[in-house]
């Protein structure tokens, strides 16, 4: 079912803790998923950033700390510092080719997990917001449905917390705009746990965001095996 869209022209969230200083997690072993010769898939902890941000200070990230133990691998897809989960690495040129054009043509599933504010009614539909950078307040993105660029959002509710009024969700995002799973789920009224940037009154209810990629699933570029990586939330 789909879900109905908010009708509004825009929307905007204040950015918070924009001044923060990065503290990465501490550099401990990789977390290997999965290994062979053609690719890589990491677990990578919440407050790490996945490639290097501006400045001599943000230069510590999942990527370099991969290309320590395997120097040839190569970031395909990325996932927001305060995003845990599974990212997958390619190993050389070719490879990292080949898996950008599985990603650009949707051929690999990603699901994640999430704690939101609230009991998602119905329990399980789409949510079709169109996406645009908040260029005055980045790195925001918002809603406009003038010049956003269309993002759609599954979601499936898995179970809800009375106590505490909050819902575990598995979400899929069909497309894969920056930021597009917070700000969707924001959209209608159910932020995610712990969101900083479009959390509002939900962000001060969790240390962390509650957001992980727990499972990625595609054809193996070069021998066609279906491989799927599971990865179980922290939370």
């Amino acid at each position: 079912m789909r879900r109905k869209a908010l009708r509004f022209s825009a929307l905007h969230f204040s950015l918070t803790n924009s001044k923060a200083p990065y503290i990465p997690s501490p550099n401990d072993s990789l977390d290997l998923i999965f290994r062979d010769a053609s690719l890589l898939v990491i677990n990578k902890p919440a407050g790490l950033l996945a490639v290097p941000g501006r400045g001599a200070d943000k230069q510590d990230c999942m990527a370099s700390r991969v290309q320590v133990e395997f120097p040839d691998a190569l970031v395909v897809h990325r996932l927001d510092m305060a995003t845990s989960g599974l990212l997958l690495f390619a190993r050389g040129v070719a490879m990292q080719c080949r898996l950008s054009h599985l990603f650009r043509e949707r051929l690999i599933a990603k699901r994640y997990v999430a704690v939101v504010a609230g009991s998602l009614e119905p329990p399980t539909g789409e949510i079709d917001l169109p996406l645009v950078g908040d260029w005055p307040n980045r790195p925001l993105q918002r809603v406009d449905f003038k010049t956003g660029k269309p993002s759609l959002t599954r979601y499936r509710l898995l179970e809800h917390d009375a106590c505490t009024n909050t819902s575990r969700v598995e979400l899929e995002p069909v497309t894969g705009r920056t930021h597009q799973l917070r700000v969707h789920m924001a959209a209608i009224w159910h932020p995610i746990l712990g969101d900083a940037l479009y959390g509002e009154n939900a962000g001060g209810k969790a240390e962390r965001l509650l957001l992980h990629a727990y499972s990625l699933s595609f054809a193996h570029p070069l021998s066609g095996e279906l491989l799927t990586m599971v990865s179980e939330p922290p939370f």
